[in-house]
């Protein structure tokens, strides 16, 4: 089981690091997250993948906690509604260094996140042509290299989560439903220590 708060599901166990590794689940937990209730059925128009594979796949997702039966938002109780449980997952890396399991299994996670994060890129890059142009000026992307010391680096991600979480809030005040010009917008974001040592 994942515990949790209002604001995020923390990863503890490897068994629930290796049911989020499946990239469909990580695109329906990430739906859900983006969209609110969903059926399996609505959920699959856009994953490409049958009612049943998805309801598996939700199945999966709940048996760690990710998500859990929401409301229904229809006159049909036939229909099973899905929700996540908070807008954000999260686990702590150094805390797995020692746990060959639960390190192996962060690492699949984390391989599974950046291939999943690499395919949005591509599709945006693909389709960039198609959007307006002021959304792909205001865009961003980009890498630099900065030597830190381990502190520095711990400085720099505390600043990062704290630009992060407001623009978060920034973007809680748009409601889906009015016409005010926002739109979802995607932030990934990676700061880390260059393998191989000094100077690599």
């Amino acid at each position: 089981m994942t515990p949790r708060d209002d604001r995020r599901s923390t990863l503890t166990d490897a068994a629930s690091m290796r049911v989020l590794a499946h990239p469909t689940r990580l695109r329906l937990l990430a739906l859900l997250r983006e969209r609110g209730p969903q059926t399996a059925a609505q959920l699959g128009d856009v994953v490409d993948e049958a009612p049943g594979t998805v309801s598996y796949h939700l199945s999966k997702l709940a048996s760690s906690d990710l998500i859990q039966a929401a409301e229904p938002q229809s006159a049909d109780r036939r229909e099973r509604w899905w929700q996540a449980t908070a807008p954000l997952t999260s686990w702590e890396p150094a805390d797995l260094l020692d746990d060959p399991d639960r390190l192996a299994a962060s690492t699949a996670l984390e391989k599974s996140i950046a291939q999943e994060g690499a395919a949005r890129y591509g599709d945006y890059v693909d389709t960039r042509a198609s959007l307006p142009r002021e959304w792909v000026a205001a865009a961003a992307s980009g890498d630099r290299s900065i030597r830190l010391t381990v502190d520095e680096l711990a400085a720099l991600r505390a600043e990062l989560e704290a630009v992060v979480e407001r623009w978060v809030e920034v973007g809680a005040a748009h409601d889906p439903a009015d016409d005010d010009g926002a739109e979802s917008v995607l932030l990934a974001y990676q700061a880390y220590r260059r393998p191989g040592g000094a100077g690599a």
